[in-house]
């Protein structure tokens, strides 16, 4: 969700209109009411109801005003909080993430915008690194932790998608289970390991005509037609939505995943490296809490 859209809104519900709050927020009407036009789209639902007279907040405008004006005051009240720290953070921070992990670049942006003198190195593997003889400060894992030597937080929780496309399903027909999934082409990923999939209660083979450690290799193949395969909900949510990829038997989910921010127990947290886990903490809680709304 847009940030900076949703603190224009929330300037809108509090003037009583689009000009009111363009002036306010000193941006061209114009473009003010175009990100409200996109936020409405992105949600899928109606906030305001436009007139002569000004504008009013739909029932789920006032829902979503009611979510996300607490966490606009939230992030401006931890703005002014941090502002005298934002001159003494400067550094560097060393980071390892998985590959085409795009939820995270985000992150990564906003936290710089708001500490512009720290420099961000990214190491970018899928290797179960270690973060002393690495070098690295942080490391986002996806998945359980089983170190005695590192502090794990807890950041995300999700589960992946199984997809095909409309024209693999027109061709073969919907699958009408689990087991139906062995009549259709499937491609999975992997690191060498034979891979499984557990769909709801059941476990599943599939036999793969393609095996990779990339989701980018797999999402290509779903959008051709070639296969079905699972993927990451930021890999998968837009075709969705745009309708070029189905998701497959929702009523057998995939489990669920977790995603954490590890560092060394024995070693003492810099200050630097503080300010990027509550950071990164605050700034998906505030995304999840308004992202309900929409529901």
């Amino acid at each position: 969700m847009d940030l900076n859209a949703v603190r224009m809104f929330v300037s809108v519900a509090q003037t009583g209109s689009l000009s009111a709050a363009a002036e306010r927020l000193d941006i061209p009407l114009p473009t003010l009411s175009r990100r409200i036009r996109e936020l409405e789209q992105q949600l899928k639902v109606q906030l305001l109801e436009r007139s002569v007279r000004g504008t009013k907040l739909t029932d789920s405008g006032t829902r979503l005003y009611e979510h996300a004006s607490r966490g606009i005051e939230a992030l401006i009240e931890s703005e002014q909080a941090v502002i005298s720290d934002q001159a003494q953070l400067k550094g560097r921070l060393r980071l390892s993430l998985p590959p085409s992990f795009e939820p995270w670049w985000d992150v990564l942006s906003a936290f710089q915008d708001r500490y512009p003198q720290i420099q961000i190195s990214v190491y970018t593997t899928e290797r179960r690194i270690d973060l002393i003889e690495d070098g690295v400060d942080v490391a986002l894992r996806v998945g359980m932790i089983a170190h005695e030597t590192m502090v794990a937080r807890r950041m995300l929780t999700y589960r992946h998608i199984l997809v095909a496309s409309p024209t693999l399903i027109e061709r073969l027909g919907a699958p009408s289970g689990v087991e139906a999934l062995h009549g259709y082409p499937c491609a999975v990923w992997t690191q060498g390991a034979h891979a499984t999939w557990q769909l709801g209660t059941v476990v599943f083979k599939p036999d793969a005509m393609l095996s990779t450690n990339d989701y980018a290799h797999l999402r290509r193949r779903a959008l051709v037609g070639d296969v079905v395969t699972e993927l990451p909900p930021f890999l998968a949510a837009s075709a969705i939505r745009e309708g070029t990829l189905l998701a497959l038997l929702p009523e057998h989910p995939l489990p669920e995943q977790h995603i954490n921010l590890l560092y060394p127990s024995h070693r003492h947290p810099s200050a630097i490296v503080r300010a990027y886990l509550d950071f990164a903490q605050g700034y998906l809680g505030y995304l999840a809490q308004v992202s309900s709304t929409s529901d």
